[in-house]
């Protein structure tokens, strides 16, 4: 009991973090629409966060070892570059509301992948009963309006390889949590997360114009991902992983699609119909079943 009453605020940042980074869909068009590319958008955000947290760190650099290093390049691809590069471009080509639905099949490969790897991660058939209703319920979501899965293929996949990476994010994170402050580790993904993206952005031809920076809904939506769904959320969220385990946390990722249709439909206009909010309702009954069948850690 007590060790449930512990661990309720951690689920409460869960769910906070999956909030803000739900809107950000948003903020990510907004940016888009205003002439910056996919990549350019990822380096600008996740430059602006390790900058600031190298300050909160006084500039200090640590070489862990090559074995541990290799695993922080895997966060920063995984659960950086490779991500968000990913996530940004298939914004540019579908629906806000299909990228959102998409990417919450994160918990699914997450679920699948800490099986694997990990013994203590090893699922029910309850929560993949779960896991699969709230599938479901964001599939509802994404064919509210008929038959059609997003107005492109290539956004679509992208959108799926996205979630998937982010399973190999959520295991590299699990085995350095082990050793590592969870500070330490998302200052190391923000470095290797832009180095790796460096390559993407020198073979784009596109430039920044200064007079698109010094618009206000540039400047201020770059840094609300910078700081806030990059540098806040992801060392919060680094601490929740830590405490309730990769599965668990990932699970409210069914939570992103609500979140993202809501913010859709009061900022872009997109309606919402009955199935629609069936689907809420089977991902919110979906992340209750997964959650509270979860199987119990071992040692």
């Amino acid at each position: 009991m007590e060790q449930k009453k512990s661990d309720f605020w951690y689920h409460v940042a869960a769910f906070a973090m999956i909030l803000v980074w739900g809107i950000s869909f948003l903020n990510t068009r907004v940016l888009l629409d205003a002439g910056l590319t996919p990549t350019q958008i990822f380096v600008a955000r996740f430059t602006i966060a390790y900058l600031s947290l190298l300050v909160v760190c006084r500039f200090k650099v640590r070489y862990t070892g090559w074995r541990d290093e290799l695993l922080f390049v895997v966060c920063g691809v995984a659960g950086g570059s490779a991500y968000f590069i990913a996530e940004n471009t298939a914004l540019e080509l579908t629906l806000i509301s299909d990228v959102a639905v998409l990417v919450s099949i994160a918990p699914l490969t997450t679920a699948l992948m800490g099986a694997i790897f990990y013994r203590d991660e090893r699922i029910t058939w309850m929560t993949c009963l779960g896991m699969v209703i709230a599938f479901v319920g964001s599939v509802m979501l994404a064919l509210k309006d008929g038959f059609v899965w997003g107005d492109s293929v290539l956004g679509d996949l992208l959108a799926m390889l996205a979630a998937l990476v982010w399973a190999f994010y959520s295991m590299a994170l699990k085995r350095l949590n082990r050793t590592y402050s969870t500070l330490f580790i998302t200052r190391k993904l923000f470095f290797y997360g832009v180095l790796s993206a460096l390559p993407f952005l020198a073979m784009q031809d596109s430039k920044v114009e200064w007079e698109t920076l010094k618009q206000p809904e540039v400047w201020g939506n770059l840094l609300y991902l910078g700081l806030i769904c990059s540098m806040a959320a992801y060392f919060i969220w680094g601490i929740t992983v830590k405490r309730i385990g990769a599965v668990r946390a990932s699970n409210y990722f069914y939570l992103s699609p609500i979140i993202s249709m809501i913010s859709a439909a009061i900022w872009f206009g997109e309606r919402t119909n009955a199935i629609a909010y069936v689907g809420c309702v089977l991902i919110l009954a979906g992340v209750i079943i997964a959650e509270k069948f979860k199987r119990t850690d071992v040692s």
